[in-house]
């Protein structure tokens, strides 16, 4: 029977049939440090903790052991946080975090130490009125990224009225929100939530994270496709996750689900060293083979760039294969030829 409710103990998961009960205990310790929660739409798509999307969501004991290399700021926003909640690592764009909490939590996530009931406190007024202070004084800022937490949780009311207020700073003409909303609670993308996302004279792009093809279901089409027929592009933001997409069939059916619900795909992450995360990671080798693999399978429309956050606030870099070498071009086949030609 589906949750009636969104699930946020280790009890919930146990009585819903996502955990073993034998297991549950174990796993308190797991819930104490990082936070859970599976909406009611995302807890009928698992089949069991082990299938792509429930390993996604549903806590294991392998949270808990630290690889020597992993980190609670994988990718070194503090280093780049010039007040509450702006991150500015590239001149032309900034990262906004509206708020700290999500609709889900993912097990692997790279802010796992900042989200969540017991984490970063969402930003006070007057914070805020800094944080918009900041982007209207550099003009250099073209793109405001609106992230957490996701930003569409929030109401209708208060994503108006964040439009509302970049839609004051002339500087600023791109708009990008990213967000897992439209898979995962698919109901709360209201034609009130999507006319709260456009503001006069700002673009307004949508961002989604989705990892398997199985978590666009009809109702995130659905979702997906009144925020695309408000005139709202979308693009799509995927994790290669080991257990979950590593492998080219899963990676092929995701980007052509992406494309034929009109949504571009844009980035595959590779995993970032969150703490206790190092289950759900390939090596850089094994991602560029599967990318590689993919260029064969499918349309360039269904090709993101593979990108890895280089740890310490250094920026993303795409590390995709290289299908150039000692004068030759490899074909999506895996044939080198010598270019030019003889």
């Amino acid at each position: 029977m589906p949750a009636a409710r969104t699930l946020r103990t280790i009890q919930d998961l146990a009585d819903a049939g996502l955990v073993a009960p034998a297991r549950a205990a174990g796993l308190e310790a797991v819930a104490a440090r990082y936070a859970v929660a599976i909406t009611p739409a995302l807890a009928e798509a698992i089949g069991d903790a082990d299938d792509p999307i429930g390993r996604q969501f549903i806590p294991t004991g392998d949270e808990l052991v630290q690889a020597p290399e992993e980190r609670a700021d994988p990718i070194g926003d503090d280093a780049h946080s010039p007040v509450a909640g702006v991150v500015h690592r590239y001149p032309d764009r900034v990262l906004l975090k509206a708020n700290h909490a999500c609709a889900v939590y993912c097990r692997f996530c790279f802010r796992r130490e900042m989200v969540g009931p017991d984490g970063v406190r969402p930003l006070s007024a007057r914070e805020l009125d800094a944080a918009m202070a900041y982007i209207a004084a550099d003009s250099a800022i073209w793109e405001v990224i609106v992230t957490g937490g996701d930003p569409l949780i929030l109401s209708p009311r208060r994503l108006a009225d964040l439009m509302a207020r970049l839609a004051r700073i002339e500087h600023v003409k791109i708009v990008r929100f990213h967000t897992r909303v439209p898979a995962v609670d698919p109901g709360r993308v209201t034609p009130e939530l999507v006319r709260a996302l456009k503001a006069p004279g700002k673009t307004t792009w949508v961002a989604l994270h989705a990892n398997h093809a199985d978590e666009l279901t009809p109702a995130a089409a659905e979702a997906c496709a009144r925020i695309l027929d408000a005139g709202i592009p979308m693009v799509s933001q995927t994790v290669l996750l080991k257990g979950v997409n590593d492998d080219a069939a899963a990676l092929e059916a995701l980007m052509r689900r992406f494309v034929e619900l009109r949504i571009k795909p844009y980035y595959l992450h590779h995993p970032d060293l969150a703490p206790g995360t190092a289950h759900f990671r390939s090596t850089l080798g094994e991602g560029q083979a599967l990318m590689r693999d993919l260029r064969g399978r499918v349309s360039g429309l269904c090709q993101p760039t593979y990108v890895l956050d280089i740890p310490g606030g250094h920026g993303k870099a795409p590390v995709g294969p290289c299908h150039v070498a000692d004068g030759t071009v490899e074909d999506p086949w895996g044939e080198r030829h010598v270019y030019p030609p003889a």
